[in-house]
């Protein structure tokens, strides 16, 4: 896989040898997100009280550019985890998208992330779970199945959350959708509408969902702390309840 950086007004972009763009950093605010569809997966934050965020444990499948983690350990002050199947895009991250080095509540781990999840991740150990992972020809997601996210579901704590990253030419939202029911067997799916460059970005929460009046709080209060669109999360996302049974039963 050929890993291509290049710097265009601003930002810093990362590619994979194709017109698809794998992350984005603005160079003199690395720590903001810049891609509209890495925005949408921090609509996370509206099920998480924010004063509550720091020492809770965020882990995101797939580092790309490195801007959710940057944006959850330097921003959100939360212990960041990053697992990642490429050496190459991890040193990347370190040599030019300003990924700081392991410790002081970050850590890159280099491995498969379905292995990592299947035997390596202790269960009860996560707040929030982030899957952004997909190929250089983007057909289709990287991690999307219902083992997977069975998996997810064992390593989330109480009240855990997860956000999806749903892209690619031959890709079936439907179907992702309903293997993310039966596999994590979530209280509440939000699906947010495809972003301009094709992203679906989906929210499902294991815990119960907060009422109106508290989620138009913390929306006011995501908006005024790190300058996300939060209180327009509320009116665009496609909110459903409840579970699909597990396939076979």
């Amino acid at each position: 896989m050929d890993i291509v950086i290049s710097e265009a007004e601003g930002l810093r972009l990362l590619r994979f040898g194709t017109g698809w763009c794998q992350g984005a950093m603005r160079i003199a605010a690395p720590e903001r997100l810049e891609l509209e569809y890495a925005v949408r997966m921090s609509a996370w934050l509206l099920f998480h009280e924010p004063d509550s965020l720091a020492g809770k444990h965020l882990v995101t499948l797939g580092l790309g550019a490195g801007s959710l983690t940057r944006f959850a350990h330097g921003a959100l002050r939360m212990q960041a985890t990053a697992v990642e199947i490429d050496a190459a895009v991890i040193a990347a991250c370190r040599t030019h998208f300003m990924l700081p080095p392991d410790g002081e509540g970050l850590e890159v781990v280099h491995a498969d992330a379905i292995d990592f999840m299947a035997r390596a991740c202790p269960p009860a150990s996560i707040d929030v779970l982030q899957l952004d992972a997909y190929d250089a020809s983007v057909e289709q997601p990287a991690l999307d199945s219902e083992a997977l996210y069975a998996d997810c579901r064992a390593s989330l704590r109480p009240g855990g959350t997860l956000a999806v990253n749903l892209i690619g030419k031959a890709l079936d939202v439907r179907a992702c959708v309903d293997r993310i029911r039966r596999g994590l067997q979530p209280r509440a799916v939000w699906q947010f509408p495809p972003t301009g460059a094709g992203n679906v970005v989906v929210i499902a929460h294991c815990g119960e969902a907060p009422p109106e009046e508290v989620l138009a709080a913390r929306a006011a209060a995501i908006e005024q702390r790190w300058g996300l669109p939060a209180p327009a999360w509320l009116a665009m996302a496609r909110r459903s309840p409840g579970t699909l049974a597990p396939a076979g039963r």
